[in-house]
């Protein structure tokens, strides 16, 4: 589920009736003096981040003079929420508060419905204070159940028009959710200022993977529930899994520099879910730090599995990259090891490698992995289902311990010298092109036929596709596996390029 920060939440609430404090964003110090010169009076300042507690670790303050709202400002825009830094801050007025409330709008998954939870009190430890709490169920059309809503507003201890009032934040919280097909909705809380109004002091609201595409007005980059907001690479990653819907490939930063007590920064690649988390806490319990998670499953084509190599590779300083899965999956994992393979020898992968390849054909899938070994600096090493990802962890730490402290460092792919020449021909597939030597087709033709299992043929002494346009389009891992498969014969003049928009602007062009 997509998140959005507490001042877009803030926006949504107005559109659908809310009143809300005055205030706005500020992404400098002096950009927050102004916020705080329009609003006068006494401010209140809040990171914007994607976690709860922040008065707990700093996160908010109140500030009455400029000297003050820029102090606070500035240490805040400083501040890091697990790895990542603040980005933003919400400049408020102060509101005189009388009572507080919580409402909360969330989808039942086990009723498969819309539920309100209301309790007569908000602000911190509302957890604590679940029994308290009141169930307010909704009908998808309709919103919520007026019976219901009715006795829970009885129990507030409100006067007949402050609980009318509050009533209709009930409606209105619903409406504001529908508005946005918002999986959750929080206000926490929701005040009775000393004026005789309600006022959402604070939001939370997360928005339904699905919906994003519809709502292009929320400006949400990533349909994703991540702690924070967006990196560059997780913004490359997305748009790779957007542009290729074969299998799933999930990934997340996690951190950028391992403790002291820590082995390294590990990049990590799983193959579902379950899987993967098991073989994340063996890694983690081998005394590694793991730079990222990544996922990819549902039987992911080789250049899906290639381009989230390339990924994880994008990442500093890690001291090996470690891959494992459930041990179980139904798909061919020999894709997989061709799209790992590709990328290690494209990198010239200088740390080692250990994936975990268990399922459909893992004896061939790690057959690739010890064929490519061969050609590179690094030892790679692949494991089967049998292999438990606590022994391949122990392993991984034995090689790491080997290197003599090696780390790597991002660079751009090793591409053959020809490719983009005038005497190449060149082959559209999907985001990509296929290029082959016509100075050495002569010599390669018959590997070349026969590694592609016949999509690239001869034609009047030149090489051509054997399918339609379309059709050769979609063979992009069919051609993969003819890149590798050529490339550990020993024979030049064939190679598959595999576009990754942003990831070369990262690191530099190709060498």
């Amino acid at each position: 589920m997509a998140r959005l920060h507490e001042y877009q939440g803030k926006a949504i609430l107005a559109a659908n009736g809310f009143k809300i404090p005055r205030g706005s964003p500020a992404r400098t110090a002096e950009e927050a003096v102004a916020a705080a010169a329009k609003l006068g009076g006494e401010v209140v300042i809040k990171i914007q981040v994607w976690t709860t507690g922040r008065a707990g670790i700093g996160g908010v303050a109140f500030a009455k003079k400029p000297d003050e709202v820029r102090a606070h400002a500035t240490r805040m825009l400083a501040m890091k929420v697990g790895q990542f830094p603040v980005e933003a801050v919400l400049v408020e007025e102060k509101i005189d508060i009388d009572r507080e409330f919580f409402l909360s709008f969330a989808i039942d998954d086990a009723a498969r419905a819309p539920m309100i939870i209301f309790a007569a009190g908000g602000g911190t430890g509302i957890e604590e204070r679940a029994t308290s709490t009141r169930r307010i169920p909704c009908d998808v059309n309709r919103g919520p159940l007026d019976s219901t809503m009715s006795e829970a507003v009885a129990s507030s201890g409100l006067s007949p028009a402050h609980a009318e009032q509050l009533a209709d934040s009930i409606r209105k919280l619903f409406a504001a959710a529908r508005s946005v097909e918002a999986r959750s909705l929080e206000i926490n809380p929701l005040v009775l200022t000393k004026k005789g109004e309600f006022v959402a002091a604070d939001c939370r609201i997360t928005i339904d993977d699905y919906a994003v595409v519809r709502r292009p007005e929320l400006g949400i980059e990533i349909a994703r529930e991540f702690d924070h907001p967006p990196t560059v690479l997780e913004r490359v990653a997305y748009a790779a899994e957007q542009s290729d819907h074969r299998g799933t490939f999930y990934f997340a930063q996690l951190a950028t520099a391992a403790p002291k007590d820590s082995k390294g920064l590990v990049g990590f690649h799983g193959a579902g879910g379950g899987g993967s988390m098991m073989s994340m806490d063996a890694i983690v319990n081998a005394g590694f730090t793991t730079a990222n998670f990544t996922d990819t499953s549902g039987n992911p084509s080789a250049s899906k599995v290639y381009r989230a190599a390339r990924i994880i590779l994008a990442q500093p300083d890690l001291v090996g990259y470690f891959g494992s899965g459930s041990g179980v999956a139904s798909q061919e994992q020999y894709w997989s090891a061709y799209g790992l393979a590709k990328a290690f020898w494209e990198l010239d992968l200088d740390i080692p490698a250990v994936i975990r390849l268990g399922g459909n054909t893992e004896d061939r899938a790690v057959d690739i992995l010890h064929r490519m070994s061969k050609l590179l600096r690094a030892q790679v090493e692949g494991y089967r289902k049998t292999d438990t990802p606590a022994m391949i962890a122990a392993r991984f730490a034995e090689l790491v311990g080997n290197t003599g402290g090696t780390k790597w460092k991002p660079r751009a792919p090793r591409v053959p010298k020809f490719v983009k020449g005038s005497s190449a021909t060149m082959l559209a597939v999907k985001n990509g092109r296929v290029w082959i030597d016509n100075a050495r087709w002569s010599q390669i033709q018959s590997a070349v036929e026969t590694h592609s299992g016949g999509l690239i043929v001869d034609r009047k002494g030149a090489p051509a596709r054997s399918l339609s346009e379309e059709e050769f389009a979609t063979k992009d891992s069919e051609l993969l596996a003819c890149d590798v498969e050529c490339r550990l014969a020993g024979i030049e003049g064939f190679y598959l390029e595999l576009d990754i928009p942003g990831l070369n602007d990262l690191i530099g062009g190709a060498h």
